[in-house]
């Protein structure tokens, strides 16, 4: 807390501005966004190197939270303030940083495959400026920015030095996904069974049926695409992929939008609603886009 102190003494409008921007760049919505360009338009393997990390990470950074319990800065040290406008999306417990993780997951990943080391080092400032960001808005102590990047960088390496197990011709699909699938069907059963005997609250446990339907729909549809589509991200013109794209994240929008007016916010619907919306980005969507260019 001492450092959390330190930095709130060296708070300005215009920080607080700047590092308010800079930690959107950890959130969840960016993160998909950039997966499903690249996905779509760009580099079908890099955005499912992306994916993986973001998942398993994610999956491994809920697990830590619901164990360990921390809670925020504010909490821990009620005299504490943080910057207001970070405090509506700083859900969940302390510790690990979920934006943290969310950037690393994202930037990591992009500076292992970059080929120009001013790149790298560019990937490199984006998530720690994101994890920085996290402890200037007084979301974060130092513990959970630097775990959750840990976690991260350990899972983005992982993935990247055998990518030829996830995107390779050697990839074991079935295997990957069902390894996938057991860990986020654990999270949800350790979620429940915390919730269920009252450890943690609702809404502790929310945030892990949300990252286990994530990682269902991100297994079930890498292992539908590569059994049976193995689509092209390269096809079409310029104007094409632009158009692809745009059409495909407006969709996916209004299945976020739509399916949480439609279904609740039952532990069961966060998980169903995150299902479907990464296997309509991870499969449905490419099945329509392949289908109506052949």
């Amino acid at each position: 807390m001492n450092f959390l102190w330190a930095l709130s003494e060296i708070r300005t409008p215009f920080l607080d501005t700047l590092f308010q921007f800079i930690t959107y760049f950890g959130q969840e919505l960016l993160l998909i966004g950039v997966i499903c360009a690249l996905y779509w338009c760009v580099d079908k393997k890099l955005a499912t190197q992306i994916g993986f990390t973001y998942v398993t990470a994610g999956l491994c950074v809920q697990g830590l939270k619901i164990t360990f319990r921390i809670p925020r800065p504010w909490v821990l040290d009620p005299d504490f303030k943080a910057v207001e406008s970070a405090i509506p999306a700083a859900t969940g417990y302390s510790f690990p940083s979920g934006h943290t993780q969310g950037g690393t997951s994202l930037f990591a990943p992009l500076a292992l495959n970059a080929k120009k080391l001013s790149i790298k080092l560019l990937c490199t400032a984006a998530f720690l400026l994101i994890g920085f960001s996290r402890m200037y808005l007084g979301c974060h102590t130092p513990k959970d920015v630097l775990t959750a990047i840990g976690v991260s960088l350990l899972f983005s390496w992982l993935i990247w030095k055998y990518k030829d197990l996830f995107v390779g011709p050697d990839s074991h699909v079935g295997l990957i996904a069902l390894l996938v699938t057991a860990a986020a069907v654990g999270i949800c059963i350790y979620s429940y069974i915390l919730y269920h005997g009252g450890v943690i609250e609702a809404r502790y446990a929310s945030d892990c049926f949300k990252a286990s339907g994530a990682a269902l729909g991100f297994a079930a549809g890498w292992y539908l695409e590569q059994k049976y589509l193995d689509f092209s991200a390269h096809t079409g013109t310029r104007a094409e992929k632009i158009l692809r794209f745009i059409a495909g994240l407006a969709v996916t929008a209004a299945l976020q939008f739509g399916l949480k007016a439609l279904i609740g916010h039952t532990l069961a619907g966060k998980t169903i609603q995150h299902f479907i919306v990464i296997l309509w980005i991870i499969f449905l969507y490419p099945c329509i886009f392949s289908k109506l260019k052949k």
